[in-house]
């Protein structure tokens, strides 16, 4: 694709991110709101990477890095832009930003039932790790959430 553009998301990107992964992502995280995201970009600005093509989102991925871990999120292509290679080209942004912050390894979030990410995930390099499993805790309420937004 010669008209994709790949940059940080702003503020003002926000809700459209939203939309976006309404249509693209799967699954949803109780941070899916407004706040959530906004919060994301305003304590790492170049987390949120977006993929571009004439005015269009067609693709996102969350790069987390903590210092610690080099953490991969919410990896979405427009079904539509699918198999162009925007996918290739936002996981090699959210590289080179995790070894130029002095990441070593990174780590991705793929959902179990959706084999089609597991696919993408193998075929730019990434192994599943079956001796690790994910636990989580909400620190609030959906109800207490939804209130918020």
């Amino acid at each position: 694709m010669t008209d994709l553009h790949i940059r940080s998301a702003v503020q003002a990107d926000a809700e459209n991110v939203l939309t976006f992964w309404k249509e693209a992502a799967e699954g949803t995280s109780i941070t899916d709101d407004v706040e959530g995201v906004s919060r994301l970009i305003a304590r790492d600005p170049d987390a949120l990477i977006l993929a571009e093509a004439d005015g269009l989102f067609v693709g996102t991925v969350i790069s987390g890095w903590d210092g610690w871990r080099a953490s991969l999120y919410r990896l979405a292509v427009l079904p539509s832009h699918r198999r162009q290679g925007i996918a290739k080209a936002l996981l090699e942004a959210a590289e080179r930003r995790f070894l130029a912050l002095g990441g070593r390894r990174g780590d991705a979030m793929v959902l179990e039932v959706n084999e089609q990410a597991q696919q993408a995930w193998a075929a730019a390099g990434y192994e599943r790790e079956d001796h690790w499993r994910r636990w989580t805790k909400p620190l609030v309420s959906s109800t207490s959430r939804s209130s918020v937004s």
